[in-house]
């Protein structure tokens, strides 16, 4: 809009509501002792009117005292809870952001647990009654409607229940498509007044950030609706969905991550059921290349978060999948993102709302992002139990995978022992040894439950690999994990007598626990198991599991392996010992041994089929090979 235009628009404003232009000694006029105030979110604060209402107060000490000032994310731009306004505010924020962090944990500002969703009712109910709101708008279409722009959020509830409501007219302000409109007849006062709205720089990914965006990449699948928050993580897991396709976005936050992939045709929204073609959001925090991309942008849409975060209207769209952090989460799946014990951190906010939303799409899922450790590698995340006075944010029930930098545990509809073993897993190396001894004094986990310490057992995700066989079917091929018992257990149930004999050479009826950690607890340095997994709706089924063991003195290993019976004759068995022949290869061993029943003439063609060099020796029924990798 040219400047011409936007001072015909204002001249039109001046002339048709010339009541709603003060001086704003007269506008701060209207607040009284003990009156709400509201002040819109992030970085749609409206600066201007709150530093002229600091100045008020001020010039005016006794002007106003005990009022409550309302806000759901402040930057830091202003200071409410300083010594030198305690008599004139109170703040009360309904997410605790970096600078109130200490007053609220002084009880020097208060803080209100809620579900984000949840705040517009409290207004609308007059639980919260605002008296004043103070916004940030854009200058007023051709019909007199101003749009709240980057910060619709709270704020539209707000102003629709604000006894008096003040906005500061900014040309800097997007319009914004969506629920974001206010005609300029429901405003009391207008204070135009241009400046740079705030901005929120992207905090750039480290390496620790890239390798969980890489994990979380590896759930999220074409066509998924997502809702993914703001910080490192979830700039890496934006940064890693570049080769997906046809994603959809209905969240609380729109960031430069979902510009960029929206740039790129990345998210197109095609496939989502409610507004579709459309991403919806309900305030922006992001650079100001964000906010010109939002302007206008017919394809964008925000809306109050009584829509946006409500979960029964996320459950409308199919296959949505949130993705949320926190501080802490403990071995039986409860995670904590609003305190650290005692101590206030953050708030309940959004997440809740969208995990319950994805548990209620169809083909949804919620994932749970995390960092290992905090404090320089000092503190694990994972835990025992939540540290006393820690808010459960997500519950048991809450959560489908946790991804930490070590990889990926899914713990929906599993055990408590099962929960613990897949999260110690993903833990840091240095605490699962801790954890391992503390599971057990709770009994989460066995007590006779094996661990290997330090860099033996430590899990090598370098070595995952995918694999298509010769009949097309997909495989992943890795290393086995010591939380894979329940999946072995299943299937080593699975194979039929003779396939069992085949492979121990023995009769076998039962694979009891005791037996099965033999497999799964593991010094990969020493020996290594390779599962074939088939991957359907997000769940793991092993088809195939081959194994070696190193023979020091001779430095060759002893092998063996297995296809599950139904799978059989569809190359699955080829492509695990020609993957497990790799890494013995790329250990620079020279070869392997075997023992195989006589009339197990399929393993037998196998071997003679990869090129070693064989020499066989019969003995009981059963042949000893000794296989050498050298070319003949």
């Amino acid at each position: 809009m040219s400047i011409e235009r936007n001072d015909f628009r204002l001249q039109e404003l001046w002339k048709n509501y010339p009541g709603k232009f003060a001086s704003e000694d007269r506008i701060f006029s209207h607040i009284h002792p003990g009156d709400r105030i509201f002040i819109g979110t992030g970085c749609g604060e409206p600066q201007y009117l709150v530093q002229a209402m600091i100045k008020h107060i001020q010039a005016h000490p006794k002007a106003f005292v005990d009022t409550e000032l309302l806000q759901i994310w402040n930057l830091g731009v202003n200071s409410y809870a300083e010594a030198q306004y305690k008599d004139n505010f109170r703040f009360n924020s309904f997410f605790i952001g970096k600078t109130a962090r200490d007053a609220v944990n002084a009880g020097l500002a208060d803080y209100t647990p809620i579900f984000l969703s949840s705040v517009p009712r409290l207004f609308n109910e007059k639980r919260v009654p605002i008296d004043i709101a103070l916004i940030q708008t854009s200058l007023p279409d051709a019909h007199g409607y101003v749009s709240l722009g980057i910060s619709v959020d709270i704020v539209k509830s707000a102003v629709d229940n604000a006894e008096i409501v003040i906005a500061q007219m900014n040309a800097g302000m997007p319009r914004v498509h969506g629920d974001t409109f206010v005609h300029v007849s429901a405003i009391d006062f207008l204070v135009p007044h241009d400046e740079p709205l705030l901005e929120f720089g992207s905090v750039v990914s480290d390496e620790i950030a890239g390798k969980i965006g890489k994990f979380v990449a590896q759930i999220i699948q074409d066509g998924d609706a997502i809702q993914v928050g703001y910080g490192s993580i979830p700039n890496a897991i934006l940064e890693h969905l570049k080769d997906k396709r046809h994603l959809g976005v209905h969240t609380e936050l729109f960031t430069d991550g979902i510009m960029d992939l929206m740039k790129s045709g990345v998210i197109d929204n095609s496939r989502k059921e409610l507004n579709r073609d459309k991403t919806v959001a309900a305030f922006c925090m992001g650079k100001r290349e964000t906010y010109d991309f939002i302007h206008d942008n017919p394809s964008i849409e925000f809306r109050p978060v009584s829509y946006t975060n409500n979960p029964l209207t996320i459950a409308r769209n199919s296959n949505v999948t949130a993705i949320n952090s926190a501080l802490e989460i403990d071995l039986t799946g409860q995670a904590t993102a609003e305190s650290l014990g005692k101590f206030f951190f953050s708030g309940i906010g959004g997440q809740a709302d969208f995990m319950r939303g994805a548990i209620l799409s169809d083909g949804g899922k919620t994932i749970l992002a995390i960092q290992s450790t905090a404090e320089n590698d000092s503190v694990s995340r994972i835990v025992p139990f939540l540290r006393e006075g820690a808010g459960v944010t997500l519950t048991r029930g809450d959560l489908h995978y946790v991804v930490t930098e070590y990889g990926i545990a899914y713990l929906h509809g599993k055990n408590i022992r099962e929960r613990a073993m897949d999260l110690i897993a993903i833990a840091h190396p240095k605490f699962r040894g801790w954890l391992i001894e503390e599971a057990k004094k709770l009994n989460f986990i066995y007590r006779d439950q094996a661990f290997i310490p330090g860099k033996a057992g430590v899990y090598p995700v370098e070595l995952e690999a995918r694999r298509t066989t010769k009949t097309g079917l997909s495989l992943l091929m890795r290393p086995v994990r010591m939380s894979d018992e329940h999946l072995l257990k299943d299937f080593f149930y699975d194979l039929s007598s003779d396939c069992m004999y085949h492979r121990f050479i023995s009769t076998r009826n039962s694979m009891l626990h005791e037996q099965l950690q033999k497999f799964v607890v593991i010094d990969y340095t020493r020996e290594m198991v390779i599962l074939a997994i088939l991957e359907r709706d997000g769940m793991e089924s092993i088809v195939g599991v081959a194994q070696y063991y190193i023979d020091k003195k001779n430095h060759t290993a002893e092998v063996a392996f297995v296809v599950r019976d139904d799978q059989q004759s569809k190359g699955i068995g080829r492509e695990l010992l020609g993957y497990i022949t790799l890494l013995a290869k790329r250990n620079g061993l020279h070869g392997f041994t075997a023992e195989v029943l006589m009339d197990n003439r399929a393993m037998l063609m196998l071997f003679e089929n990869m090129g070693f060099i064989i020499e066989r020796r019969a003995e009981a029924g059963v042949y000893e090979l000794k296989m050498s990798f050298r070319e003949g």
